[in-house]
């Protein structure tokens, strides 16, 4: 198993009712998590909301999440920046404050070529050497790929330790880790592609679904490492209504609305992201409750 383990949340941010921060939630939610099959809290990424957190927002609320799960589960922070100097302050911050990793989004919006993209993860690298990095390739929304070869490169740097890939592209992740040490952590970054992803050497999920079935994502996974394919199969089968109505609209506008659906006090999401449409709640209702999730 990695440092980080095989299942990774991608945490939700509660808020109140209000739109602001709800600690209370979080401590709650995190402790939750943790003794439910997630070995990893990655807060403060995309699921989290990051683009509407402030800095200081967001360094409370690792704190907030850290103290909760103790030693229960590893923290991660969502560091990553379209600014190489601010991706470097506040994953320096992250460092300070104790937590087990950062995950670094490619670069969005100003789309750096590979050589670009190098040097900037190769820099946020040399300020923190003795914490552990995950790269994060998602080019549907950064409008980047970040290239096998590229992060061959970067998969040399010592604290770089693993990459969550969104992409979709098997054959990209095939190359990475033709191109990689074993060492080297790959993770899906998408619940429907986990078990396709571990069959070319993925070693986990960084999910969204976890929040809902993180012991049937750690079955799932065991079962395939274990030499049971068919058992993970079933799992997967199993869960895929879930993972596509997860993923019907912009994340998290599903998953937020589940959990409330659960009974959990995350809030709605901030705007831009709009709250669910009453058909979304209907699908979503209708799929918990298929799976006795309600």
């Amino acid at each position: 198993m990695t440092i980080f383990g095989q299942v990774l949340t991608a945490m939700v941010t509660p808020f109140t009712e209000a739109g602001e921060m709800n600690y209370p939630a979080t401590e709650k939610l995190a402790l939750h998590l943790a003794d439910h099959g997630t070995d990893t809290l990655v807060v403060c990424g995309t699921t989290g909301e990051s683009p509407t957190l402030s800095w200081s927002e967001e360094y409370e609320l690792f704190q907030v999440v850290h103290k909760a799960v103790g030693h229960k589960a590893k923290v991660m922070a969502g560091t990553g920046s379209n600014s190489t100097r601010e991706a470097i302050e506040a994953t320096q911050q992250a460092a300070q404050l104790g937590l087990d990793g950062a995950l670094l989004v490619v670069p969005y919006y100003n789309k750096p070529p590979q050589e670009g993209l190098f040097a900037h993860f190769q820099s946020i690298a040399a300020a923190v050497p003795d914490f552990p990095l995950m790269l994060y390739n998602v080019p549907g929304r950064t409008g980047q790929n970040l290239q096998a070869e590229t992060v061959a490169r970067l998969a040399e740097i010592e604290n770089i330790v693993a990459i969550k890939d969104a992409s979709g592209d098997l054959d990209q992740i095939s190359h990475i880790r033709r191109l990689t040490s074993p060492n080297f952590a790959i993770y899906s970054g998408d619940d429907s592609l986990t078990l396709p992803y571990l069959s070319v050497g993925a070693s986990g999920v960084v999910s969204v679904a976890s929040h809902l079935v993180g012991e049937s994502l750690q079955k799932m996974i065991a079962a395939f490492i274990s030499g049971q394919p068919q058992d993970a199969t079933a799992v997967h089968l199993q869960l895929l209504p879930l993972f596509k109505a997860l993923f019907t609209t912009t994340n998290p506008i599903p998953i937020k609305t589940a959990l409330r659906l659960q009974g959990w006090p995350v809030g709605s999401t901030r705007l831009p992201l709009p709250p669910a449409s009453e058909a979304l709640n209907h699908l979503l209702k209708d799929t918990l409750t298929d799976l006795a999730l309600l």
